[in-house]
């Protein structure tokens, strides 16, 4: 088919975006519906529309097949409805590699099957708070830091004052009407969620947390209210490659919802979204008993997520359940007088090194509290902590490494070998007798990889220097 010379082009996995003029009076928010089908051959997809005040609708798209692609506005507005068009989806642009998906159960690979290992950090409220200057110097660190995932709240907690930036219209506490929202708080978000694409960092976004306490009113919404913020932040932000969805940091804390609650709406964030970005939810209380996690078997589950500081118990999670294992709080490095937000950088080098090792995945964050910057796990600004640069080894090793470690363990072709706190002299190895491998000794905290001289087969020794954190890759020759 022919392609008109002046026919809008939006990349693939990038953002076509409709812009359209409607009513302002009443609540647009509540009284307008809108959405539009857009259909490439056969395939049809329907994405929300959102009212972005003033006047202005918009109809978000993520377009994933090239061709040309038409649409057709659906809205309770005569205005709006019928409105119609066509656009061509071109092939992605280097760096551009889709939406993060689940991979052979238990790894992570984007849509153009690149494969992505999450490293992910923590910034809860970085975007929150109206500091240009701190926000810029956030994207800063996070742009010379291995990380590419950052976990960010949406709602506010009970310690933000205002002024604030909120999600919901109104600017304190007293006036805040959970009925409509507020078009500059999200356009806020969307600039920063453009800047970690940019970055090649993935926004893992928490939907819902426990720390109001009731002093904004967001932890305890009803059902109607609850299901109308989830379908404007999805109607906004889906149309984002880059976007996870963490339906609620820490649920058991919230004293208002049931298990059943939280299964409702992770089936209506499901319903939501049509492309169905990953989505998962995070454990508080129980983070000390493996077995009363959230039950990730539940199929609107696509990767566990999990607060526990114990990375040993990896291998028991992916026997439980054949989904990626993210534990996305291990405890922090700082100086916090908090339990969790006090370890050393060498106990949470360690921890990230016992993680993958066993097939998991894990994140990092800081918490001090007497330095130049606030405590990044809140507010971003500079890292100060010594586990960054031995993450940034680690993710060197890992990436060198087969896409899929474990099953390369099983074949007999690649191994990683991580012994943790104890100081072996010495290590027997069982390999398989007819074939060469080499061996390289690893001390994850200095950093530094010696190749032991000759090749390895069958039953062998290997000489250990009896310190912790140490580890062996061992690779079949050829």
């Amino acid at each position: 088919m022919a392609i008109e010379m002046n026919m809008r082009e939006v990349e693939q996995w990038s953002q076509f975006e409709l812009t359209l003029k409607g009513p302002a009076e009443g609540n647009p928010f509540l009284d307008v519906k809108l959405s539009a089908q857009f259909q490439y051959k056969n395939f049809v997809v329907e994405p929300d529309g959102f009212y972005d005040g003033d006047g202005t609708y918009r109809v978000r798209f993520m377009p994933d097949k090239p061709g040309i692609w038409r649409y057709v506005t659906r809205s309770s507005v005569e205005k709006l409805d019928g409105q119609s068009g066509e656009f061509v989806c071109t092939p992605p642009s280097a760096g551009n590699h889709g939406i993060v998906r689940v991979k052979d159960q238990y790894l992570f690979a984007y849509e153009d099957g690149t494969p992505y290992l999450p490293f992910g950090t923590t910034c809860y409220h970085w975007t929150h708070h109206g500091s240009k200057e701190l926000e810029e110097l956030t994207l800063q660190t996070l742009k010379n830091s291995p990380f590419n995932k950052v976990r960010m709240c949406l709602l506010p907690t009970r310690d933000m004052q205002p002024p604030l930036r909120v999600a919901f219209a109104g600017t304190c506490p007293e006036d805040l009407d959970k009925k409509q929202f507020n078009p500059a708080f999200f356009a806020h978000l969307e600039e920063r969620i453009r800047d970690l694409m940019q970055l090649g960092i993935e926004a893992d976004l928490v939907l819902f947390h426990p720390y109001d306490k009731g002093y904004w009113g967001v932890d305890n919404m009803d059902p109607d209210t609850d299901a109308f913020y989830l379908r404007y932040v999805i109607a906004r932000l889906a149309s984002f490659r880059n976007v996870w969805w963490s339906l609620c940091n820490e649920y058991d804390f919230n004293k208002y919802k049931t298990i059943a609650d939280w299964d409702r709406l992770l089936q209506l964030t499901q319903r939501y979204d049509p492309y169905q970005h990953l989505r998962s939810i995070h454990n508080g209380t129980k983070m000390y008993k493996s077995s009363s996690l959230y039950d990730f078997s539940k199929p609107w589950i696509t990767h566990q997520s999990i607060q526990h500081w114990d990375a040993e118990l990896t291998t028991s999670w992916r026997e439980a359940v054949a989904k990626p294992i993210v534990i996305d709080e291990i405890s922090y490095e700082g100086n916090s007088s908090r339990r969790w937000g006090n370890i050393s950088g060498e106990e949470l080098t360690h921890r990230f090194w016992e993680g993958l090792s066993r097939g998991g995945f894990v994140g990092h964050g800081e918490s001090f509290i007497n330095r130049e910057t606030r405590a990044w796990i809140s507010s971003g600004g500079k890292l100060y902590g010594e586990s960054t640069e031995r993450i940034a080894f680690l993710r060197k090793v890992m990436e060198e490494g087969p896409a899929d470690w474990m099953k390369a363990a099983e074949e007999g072709t690649y191994k990683l070998l991580y012994f943790g706190h104890h100081q072996h002299a010495y290590k027997v190895l069982e390999l398989r007798q007819e074939e060469s491998y080499r061996i390289e000794l690893i001390d994850t905290w200095h950093m530094t990889i010696t190749s032991l001289s000759g090749t390895f087969s069958g039953t062998c020794r290997v000489d250990l220097p009896g310190k912790p954190f140490m580890a062996l890759r061992i690779q079949k020759v050829g």
